[in-house]
């Protein structure tokens, strides 16, 4: 089973807006989720950041493409991008639309990611500007993710 996943990463002085949410794994996560059958990638990226973040964005540049695949018969798609503001209100999240509780919304310093479980190849990539923007990264772990 193929699962296509969009996440959204919005930097503001060079800090990046990350989810604390409660799940079994690192619980600082980039705000995302699954595309619906028969959304736009772009829909399902402003959908998903207005649910889980409060704020209104639009879809900017594809960042990178990766793979996951967690086991049971599963690939999961990771589609980036990059996003921008336009409109919203921080934290102002939708309840129970999410399977991991969201327990809050925060821009996190890109300095302060590697103690939060994000790898240094994250932070690098995000430091430089994302280069090679839109490229197939392989699998996640190839980002520091």
């Amino acid at each position: 089973m193929i699962i296509v996943r969009v996440t959204g990463i919005l930097i503001e002085d060079d800090r990046i807006l990350l989810l604390d949410q409660d799940t079994d794994t690192r619980s600082w996560t980039l705000p995302g989720g699954r595309v619906e059958a028969g959304e736009p990638l772009a829909d399902a990226l402003v959908r998903e950041m207005r649910e889980e973040t409060g704020l209104d964005v639009e879809a900017g540049r594809l960042l990178y493409v990766c793979d996951n695949f967690p086991g049971g018969g599963l690939h999961v798609i990771h589609m980036t991008f990059e996003v921008t503001r336009v409109g919203g209100t921080l934290g102002v999240v939708t309840e129970g639309v999410d399977t991991n509780r969201i327990r809050g919304v925060h821009f996190v310093p890109l300095a302060e990611l590697p103690g939060l479980g994000f790898g240094s190849r994250f932070v690098e990539l995000a430091q430089a500007g994302w280069p090679g923007a839109g490229s197939y990264m392989g699998d996640k772990a190839n980002i520091g993710l």
